[in-house]
């Protein structure tokens, strides 16, 4: 089956027991009706089982599921009058960010997002949803439009990373990611990021720095991917399921650790069970969002913002270490 997931495999299989008894009982003069319901029964408490107690490495699985729900996916269902825009008006258009003006409840908005192809041919085209550097500098044409028009920005982030090629540093990759970083820390309007898939290196905090930053339950935002880590840390990319153990890279650790603010909760089984559903709580969490952010005056956000940035994580200040040390 396309798309089956190591762990999921006793539910895809009891589901499969159940299908071939209900096309029996149909074609055949036999009632298997109590058989039916106790294996539907068991299916609900199995899902329950396996759903509810997910490892990091199974929510890396669903992350890159090739079914979950891109950008696109969800533009058509949560936002209205999307008019996309192209270019960087430097070098040339990046399919692997789409970008554009669309209206959220009749609010006009700018929207942002990482862009993947659902099958081989589309994923050449958008680059497996890598961005090149003219990718980002559209972006962030986009947001400076955005903040010149009083737009809110909305982002969706869904990447592996910044495409890493020579092509893409001779164009200027980390200084368009480092520019984006800069920028998007002043802007001026409310900004909200929701990480739907992989989020990936500096490629994914090009679209990150914002004032609400949420993630679907089963995506993951890192620094590197877990095979990555796993061959630096061990010289060996087959002990990713071990590096995602430990990176902390899903939702409920980045709650935890104070990187993210919410976490939307993902219909069973991941959101391409149900894209209408997971659009749903999308939409409400941008509702929710905005109807903080657009209460706030620009100093306000800017401080606001500022505070957000400068307590993640635990640091001391040089001369505080001196200080205690002589």
């Amino acid at each position: 089956m396309v798309g089956e997931l190591e762990f999921e495999k006793p539910v895809i299989e009891l589901k499969k027991k159940i299908a071939e008894l209900k096309e029996f009982t149909a074609s055949a003069e036999v009632d298997l009706t109590d058989e039916i319901e106790k294996l539907e029964a068991r299916l609900q408490k199995l899902e329950k089982d396996i759903y509810d107690n997910m490892k990091p490495w199974d929510r890396v699985q669903i992350a890159r599921h090739p079914a979950r729900p891109t950008t696109h996916d969800y533009l058509s269902i949560i936002f209205s009058d999307f008019i996309e825009c192209h270019g960087d008006r430097f070098f040339g258009d990046d399919e692997a960010i789409v970008a554009g003006v669309a209206k959220f409840q009749g609010l006009p908005i700018t929207i942002i997002g990482h862009q993947r192809g659902k099958d081989t041919k589309e994923n050449i085209r958008r680059n497996f949803g890598m961005p090149h550097p003219e990718g980002y500098r559209k972006a962030l044409r986009l947001m400076k439009q955005a903040e010149k028009f009083n737009r809110p920005i909305i982002c969706f982030i869904d990447t592996k990373g910044a495409y890493p090629g020579k092509a893409a540093e001779e164009r200027g990759q980390s200084e368009a990611i480092a520019r984006n970083l800069f920028e998007m820390a002043s802007l001026t309007v409310p900004i909200v990021c929701i990480v739907i898939g992989e989020g990936g290196s500096g490629g994914a905090l090009a679209l990150g720095v914002g004032d609400h930053i949420h993630m679907l339950e089963n995506s993951t935002y890192s620094v590197i991917s877990p095979e990555g880590a796993a061959a630096i840390l061990w010289k060996d990319a087959s002990l990713a399921k071990q590096a995602a153990e430990t990176m902390k890279i899903t939702a409920p650790d980045l709650k935890e650790l104070g990187v993210i603010d919410e976490i939307i909760p993902e219909v069973r089984g991941g959101a391409h069970k149900d894209v209408n559903t997971q659009a749903e709580s999308i939409r409400n969490t941008i509702q929710q969002s905005l109807k903080q952010l657009l209460q706030l005056t620009e100093n306000e956000l800017l401080a606001l913002r500022y505070e957000k940035y400068k307590n993640m994580g635990k640091y001391t200040f040089l001369h505080e270490y001196i200080g205690v040390n002589g």
